[in-house]
């Protein structure tokens, strides 16, 4: 005990100068917010959380990824289950209230589910992300990757429309929601539900790691633009 205090007392201005330069370089790695940051993720099922006990959907995975990057971000949970990107248009100015700083605009999927033309659904989320700008909240766009049961035009069309309105509207892209958990054509194993549709806990969780630095990137412009 006393030699370890000794080490102390005699290395002590060197300890507490390593310390001092550790906390700066910490304030320096650590982002400074200005304000914390409110943003709406509108989406279907996925982004609600379908089959999932409640703190285990996207949306709070996604915020505790968040809190323990120390952001000051807060993400409402705007999905609703069998949402197409029409559903999601029709509720676009509820889901803007004054407090929304950001919007996530996670779509598509539905549409992909029944075939709906790839054209209707970029005009939808077209006037989503042209909504989102009128209001001056900035939104980025998460896509899903369609296969090729409706055949190759159905398919390049459809994984088309988010690159395009990404570049378009200036919005940044996730472009495959489900690009953590697939292997190949197909899920990794166990990280899917028995429906082969939506992802399970362990899943999301590793959806959570693979967008979580987009995500957080996303936030710190809209705190810079507040």
């Amino acid at each position: 005990m006393w030699r370890g205090l000794n080490y102390s007392i005699n290395f002590g201005y060197g300890a507490v100068r390593g310390i001092r330069n550790a906390f700066l370089l910490g304030c320096l790695a650590t982002p400074v917010w200005a304000d914390p940051v409110v943003i709406a993720a509108l989406g279907d099922s996925l982004t609600a959380g379908y089959g999932l006990p409640q703190d285990q959907g996207f949306v709070p995975q996604m915020q505790a990824w968040l809190d323990a990057q120390g952001a000051q971000v807060t993400v409402v949970n705007a999905g609703v289950s069998g949402d197409t990107t029409a559903g999601g248009l029709s509720r676009l100015d509820w889901t803007l209230t004054p407090d929304v700083d950001g919007l996530i605009v996670a779509l598509g999927g539905n549409d992909y589910l029944r075939g709906l033309d790839p054209a209707v659904s970029k005009a939808n989320l077209d006037a989503i992300l042209a909504g989102a700008d009128e209001r001056g909240v900035p939104a980025m766009l998460v896509g899903i990757v369609a296969g090729a049961n409706y055949g190759p035009d159905y398919q390049a069309a459809f994984n088309g429309m988010y690159p395009d309105l990404a570049d378009s509207r200036a919005v940044p892209l996730i472009p495959n929601w489900f690009a953590a958990i697939q292997n190949g054509a197909s899920a990794r194993p166990g990280t899917m539900q028995g429906d082969g549709i939506h992802p399970n806990a362990e899943g999301v969780a590793q959806i959570v790691t693979e967008m979580g630095p987009a995500i957080l990137s996303f936030a710190e412009t809209v705190d810079a633009k507040q």
